[in-house]
């Protein structure tokens, strides 16, 4: 085995010349690479081990040695130095080799070395880190894989990664939250770095009140369980979102050409659009359920924020440590539980905000949000970058919605259906819905077309396709009462039959 020095060194600098490749000093001899694979392989390993020699073939089990003596890996019978690793990892792998976390990598034999695509831990109960328990590895090799490293020369040519679920482990003590951060910390934001480290002090600290340190250590863990991920996005596929679309909500052929043209400027800028969308047209138009669409195209997890439940701004912007009772606002809280910055915000009844209450409207604290410059929450007191968030709002009445709120959104306006919209709709899928939901064959309920026209006609004064689906269950639970107990095969209703059972 050769005698190979690897240095952890923090140092810009020095990142930079390990990128090159180059050596400084005399001592750096290895090579790190940025990668945003979601999974390792051969060729692109988590770390490449010298295997020269032969001695690596499938699953090793041993331990990183710390750095500050040899940086190596050091199984029973040898020692091999890293000569490569994907640079999201390095401090994962300095953090393994300081507290002396057995290990079993698993990997292939390449011409670069043995490259590892797999660590797992091994039990040893002589390491001393509670949190290198309950998954904690595991938990970091999943975030790690889900993450990118933040460097401020990289942002213009990121690409962002697929949504992927992520592990239920959540980061709740300070002994995992300071783990965390040794591991994972070049992942986060220079400013939520900086943020992290003062609260994890002030959660440390005997010199502050227990109150100070529980909100402290409550901020962090909140803060730590978001993957923060590059604002910059793969280009949409327009055939594949028309086809999202179309499956979404029939008809609405210029609504649908809209939102295309709006969504697929990321195609060049890899940038979400300058403006959110805000769908406006009456009840039951499908306004959020093209909303879910629309994450569904950009994939992305999606939250929502029904307006008309908040009377307060402090609600969505969250209320100062002060208080024993101070929480996050909401719109923090969704990106705790989207687990990701990047993310669609949907914003229901945007026109249902409380303008009336004393403290001001409500929707007015979600101005720097849709200006996607970073927003601020009372209770974390650090700024969340927003550049990955693309809200969508949904309103009835747009007269109700102020001039500001307007200027940040391309507005879409969703008419009503036509009544041969409204019965297509219910013979093609409000029927077709309820019918699987109930276990009904479709040749178990028949509505005719007169039958149909019949449904739409009792509606005709009711905007949106809600009422439609309503009918449908009527109808279906109806066919199946009579199956059930007269034990008839099928039920057709016609016309006539619909106006008795409907009036």
């Amino acid at each position: 085995m050769s005698g190979r020095v690897f240095d952890f060194s923090q140092d810009d600098n020095k990142d930079n010349e390990q990128e090159n490749g180059q050596k400084s000093g005399g001592n750096i001899t290895y090579t790190t690479y940025y990668s945003n694979e979601k999974t390792a392989s051969a060729i692109y390993p988590i770390l490449v081990l010298d295997n020269k020699d032969g001695f690596f073939e499938h699953h090793i089990t041993g331990s990183f040695i710390d750095p500050e003596k040899r940086t190596c890996f050091e199984t029973k019978e040898v020692r091999s130095d890293i000569v490569k690793i994907d640079k999201r990892f390095e401090q994962f792998i300095r953090w393994m080799g300081i507290n002396h976390i057995l290990v079993q990598l698993s990997g292939t034999d390449t011409e670069e070395g043995f490259a590892v695509y797999k660590i797992r831990e091994v039990d040893n109960p002589s390491h001393s880190k509670l949190s290198a328990g309950d998954g904690f590895l595991q938990f970091m090799m999943q975030r790690l894989f889900n993450s990118q490293l933040q460097r401020e020369a990289m942002c213009a040519g990121d690409v962002d990664e697929d949504m992927d679920d992520d592990d239920d482990m959540k980061l709740t003590s300070l002994q995992s939250i300071r783990d965390f951060l040794d591991c994972a910390g070049k992942t986060f934001p220079s400013n939520i770095r900086s943020w992290a480290k003062r609260n994890l002090m002030v959660a440390s600290s005997s010199e502050v009140s227990e109150e100070e340190r529980r909100h402290a250590q409550r901020a962090l863990s909140i803060m730590l369980n978001i993957s923060w991920k590059s604002s910059s996005f793969e280009p949409i596929d327009p055939v594949k979102a028309r086809e999202i679309l179309d499956e979404t909500i029939y008809g609405m052929e210029k609504v649908k050409q809209r939102i295309i043209e709006t969504i697929i400027q990321i195609n060049r800028t890899h940038r979400l659009p300058a403006y959110g969308l805000l769908l406006i047209g009456p009840a039951g138009t499908g306004k959020s359920q093209i909303a879910y669409a629309v994450a569904k195209i950009l994939r992305l997890p999606w939250v929502t924020l029904d307006m008309s439940a908040v009377h307060d701004p402090e609600q969505l912007t969250g209320s100062s440590r002060i208080y024993a009772n101070a929480k996050p606002g909401s719109i923090m809280e969704a990106f705790s539980k989207a687990r990701e910055s990047n993310l669609v915000f949907i914003i229901n009844e945007l026109d249902k905000a409380d303008s009336d209450s004393a403290a001001g409207n409500p929707a007015d604290a979600l101005l720097t949000l849709l200006d996607n410059l970073g927003y601020t929450d009372n209770y974390m007191e650090c700024m969340i970058p927003t550049g990955g968030v693309y809200p969508i709002a949904t309103a009835n009445d747009k007269s109700r919605i102020s001039e500001p709120l307007l200027t940040r959104f391309a507005v879409i306006e969703l008419p009503d259906y036509t009544m041969e919209e409204k019965k297509t709709i219910f013979l093609k899928f409000s029927l077709p819905k309820v019918l699987k939901r109930l276990g009904l064959m479709g040749s178990e309920c028949v509505v005719t077309e007169d039958g149909a026209k019949e449904v739409v006609e009792h509606y005709k004064n009711v905007s949106g396709v809600r009422d439609l689906e309503q009918a449908a269950e009527h109808l279906a639970a109806h066919a199946l009462f009579l199956i059930e107990t007269e034990h008839v095969s099928n039920v057709t209703y016609n016309a006539e039959e619909v106006r008795k059972l409907l009036d």
